[in-house]
């Protein structure tokens, strides 16, 4: 019998296949759908980082900037040579009208991989 999580009856495969399903709905452009299926795999797994980096990427699609802003946090708390998560965090900021916070986000997301949207986002020339 498989290990069911909580009360709410999931097993880890059905957090997998969540996961899965949430990559596809960002993929096809429905964020909320993404965050909805993502709660209950973060809720039972909190540690679980690539989740959360998920859910950050559809808050972030969805507009929702805080709640995008408070994920890429966590990540970069566990994870602070993501350079991804660093990119990411400081479009949030771009886009919430913050841009000394998310300058010094675009240049350790350069200096941590010279990836060209990267290097072009730090402006390190000006």
């Amino acid at each position: 019998m498989p290990e069911i999580s909580g009360s709410t009856g999931r097993t880890p495969e059905t957090h997998v296949i969540d996961y899965r399903a949430a990559e596809q709905l960002l993929s096809a452009r429905d964020p909320r759908g993404a965050v909805k299926l993502l709660d209950s795999v973060i809720a039972a797994h909190p540690e679980n980082t690539a989740a959360r980096l998920l859910r950050a990427r559809a808050f972030f699609a969805a507009a929702q900037l805080r709640p995008a802003e408070l994920e890429f946090t966590i990540v970069l708390e566990r994870e602070p040579d993501n350079a991804f998560a660093h990119f990411a965090l400081a479009r949030t900021y771009e886009r919430q009208g913050r841009p000394d916070q998310a300058r010094r986000h675009f240049r350790l997301a350069a200096a941590l991989d010279p990836n060209p949207e990267f290097l072009k986002a730090a402006r390190f020339d000006s």
